[in-house]
């Protein structure tokens, strides 16, 4: 007869434990493969009856094999989709693994895991680099320091952003059918990823943490993620247009204008140098203040209305800095030197040098020494105007009150011209393109920010959206800020005669070759991008704010 014998498996126990936090626990399938001295085990799925990753739990599994895998070495651990359900991430404790000899070993883990990511961990006693020699624990420390180094040093050259919308917190707000309306002051934290991507990866709709204040995270829903998204971006959508472009070109365009107006009389070298980059401005903002902030104005529907609006930008002047409003300082105050595919700052610097040259050009030819600077009254009389009625005479916001120097006054009217031109091209052309598509960026959103996580749907979607009444308000603003018009001048284009020496007027050639040339440079970039940055290209931007 044939003899039968009995195979007797080795078993290893496994208690694993899930974090307590809120969402610590996972639906997704848990995989674990044991390694040895003496072989590893099958990839064994870790499932009891029921839940087995609550936040929390412990639950114990067996991992059986043939024979005795020797002294543990690692254990790799797996997270695999649960269906089709969205991505769940899986805090893990740690594990325990008892081996059939009944030593209990103590495998740390403490982090997050998510779906195709895999975890290998070491247990056991804490090891010095030269007490280990497995050759397999060996090359996994190696492997492990390696991955540190690459990630932490990304981390360092700058990987990790956050966009603060403080100046949002506790803003007034209008009130919409009866009831006050809310608007988020959010962080939202972006990681700069292998493929030079900045993603959005935890988002907090409220300044201070509290149970009703939950971090949305892209792990969560699909549409507690979009709707997170979305209100950020509405709050966002709002600082852009109150503080950046209304403030931050069009009134300080206006200060600038109003001063030269007032303290320069037509015959002076800055009125005629200065005078081209203010037409229209005037214009355009007394009609801004009706059409923008009037009864059934665009800005007047937002979510802040009249009054959140104003001190929206009240709030803005106080904290604005000289140096924000010079783009190298602001670049590098922001972290953003090294940033991939960043061609606002790309295209923006060059026409900041471009622009500076020029200007240096223009002002030495009139100032040959800072002497002649000193003496100017008028022109002392100019930045008086702008510090204290513009700046209101905030001196630790570091805006000049006197010009000592030419390179002060070099330096000051890059900024002008710069902030009246380029900058404003950057922040208006755009907005059909960005803003026409109204979820990407509403100025008015009708339900409350969430303070739960699981309880949205796309009605909860629908409903925080404007109507379509307030939908085609919000795009037709937006197509009439992106126009172009037939009598647009571009910068460098003087149009007008104001002077008649020919070294200005070489000065201007010049200039407008450099600008030509930039021209041409973002024309071949463009052409290589799938979707090319035009609106800092010369022969889209206006010589002053018209529009």
């Amino acid at each position: 007869f044939q003899n039968f014998h009995q195979v007797v498996m080795a078993e290893y126990k496994l208690e694993v434990t899930t974090g307590t936090m809120k969402y610590a626990g996972t639906m997704d399938y848990i995989h674990a493969t044991l390694f040895g001295t003496e072989g590893q085990s099958e990839r064994t799925e870790l499932d009891n009856f029921g839940f087995d990753a609550l936040s929390g739990m412990t639950r114990t599994y067996t991992i059986k094999t043939t024979t005795s895998l020797g002294k543990l070495l690692l254990l790799k651990v797996e997270k695999d989709p649960f269906f089709i359900l969205s991505e769940d991430e899986w805090y893990c404790s740690k594990i325990v693994v008892t081996t059939p000899e009944g030593e209990a070993i103590l495998f740390p883990c403490y982090r997050w895991i998510s779906r195709g990511e895999l975890v290998e961990l070491r247990g056991g006693k804490a090891m010095k680099v030269f007490e280990d020699d497995c050759p397999l624990l060996i090359d996994h420390r190696k492997k492990e320091l390696t991955s540190k180094k690459r990630l932490y040093h990304q981390n360092v050259k700058g990987n990790i952003f956050i966009c603060d919308q403080k100046i949002m917190d506790k803003i007034p707000t209008r009130e919409y059918d009866g009831k006050p309306l809310q608007a988020a002051a959010g962080l939202c934290l972006f990681y700069m990823n292998p493929e030079n991507k900045l993603m959005p990866i935890a988002i907090q709709l409220h300044q201070q943490p509290s149970e009703q204040n939950p971090i949305f995270l892209p792990s969560d829903s699909e549409t507690d993620w979009l709707l997170a998204k979305i209100f950020v971006k509405s709050a966002d959508a709002m600082e852009y247009q109150a503080i950046y472009h209304l403030m931050g070109t069009h009134f300080l365009a206006e200060v600038f204008a109003v001063a030269a107006l007032r303290s320069f009389p037509v015959i002076h070298p800055l009125y005629k140098f200065l005078i081209p980059h203010f037409r229209y401005t005037l214009h355009i903002n007394t009609l801004s203040r009706t059409i923008l902030f009037g009864h059934k104005g665009a800005l007047n529907t937002s979510t802040l209305g009249y009054e959140g609006m104003t001190e929206l930008i009240r709030r803005g002047l106080s904290e604005m800095t000289y140096s924000s409003l010079c783009l190298p300082e602001n670049i590098t105050a922001r972290g953003l030197e090294s940033v991939p595919n960043f061609y606002y700052r790309d295209d923006g610097l060059k026409l900041w040098n471009i622009i500076n040259s020029f200007v240096r050009k223009v002002v030495e030819h009139f100032y040959p020494s800072d002497n002649d600077v000193v003496k100017d009254t008028e022109l002392q009389d100019w930045i008086s105007e702008i510090f204290t009625h513009g700046f209101l005479a905030n001196k630790l916001a570091g805006f000049p009150t006197t010009f000592d120097a030419v390179e002060e006054v070099v330096k000051f009217i890059t900024m002008l011209i710069f902030t009246v031109t380029a900058q404003h091209a950057a922040l208006n052309n755009g907005q059909f393109d960005f803003l026409s598509w109204m979820p990407n960026g509403s100025l008015l959103t009708r339900r409350p920010p969430p303070t739960t996580k699981g309880q949205s749907s796309v009605e909860t979607i629908l409903e925080t959206f404007p109507n379509i009444g307030e939908t085609v308000k919000f795009a037709a603003q937006a197509v009439v800020l992106s126009e172009k018009y037939s009598d647009m001048v571009l910068l460098g284009a003087y149009t007008e005669e104001w002077f008649q020496e020919p070294a200005l007027k070489q000065m201007i050639k010049e200039f407008q070759a450099d600008l030509s040339n930039l021209t041409d440079i973002i024309t071949v970039r463009n052409s290589e991008l799938e979707l090319p940055y035009t609106y800092l290209s010369p022969t889209e931007i206006e010589n002053s704010v018209t529009i």
